[in-house]
């Protein structure tokens, strides 16, 4: 199991919900952060207020997925992410020791497999 961590451009937001639909990953959390990459700093006027603006506005991704859905999750992420330009953002893929399904106690593999693919408890 994998978690998958992305931070992308929130413009291709929903371009890379898209794209994750099409590979049929499902079960994600999206947040907004802000943070600094390799983007050059960039001055804006905040209230009459020349203010050195060093942080980006990013969403971030989070999914866990099975072994064998991390390859279409991560091509599906940086297929739809990418501008070209400095700031498309990142992706990281973590190892996962362990995962429970509140709702149902399942755990592991069963834990992160889309609801709808499993039947009887036999994974599809």
């Amino acid at each position: 199991m994998r978690l998958v961590v992305a931070i992308i451009r929130p413009e291709k937001l929903n371009d890379v919900l898209g794209a994750l639909f099409g590979a049929e990953v499902r079960g994600l959390s999206i947040s907004r952060v802000q943070g600094h990459g390799g983007e050059i700093d960039r001055v804006e006027t905040y209230r009459g207020t020349t203010v050195k603006m060093e942080l980006s506005e990013k969403v971030r991704i989070e999914i866990g997925v099975s072994n064998h859905f991390v390859e279409p999750t991560v091509q599906a992420i940086l297929s739809s992410a990418r501008t070209g330009e400095v700031g498309d953002g990142k992706v990281f893929v973590l190892p996962v020791e362990k995962v429970w399904r509140i709702r149902t106690g399942e755990e592991d593999q069963a834990a992160v497999t889309p609801v709808a693919q499993v039947v009887s408890g036999v994974e599809t």
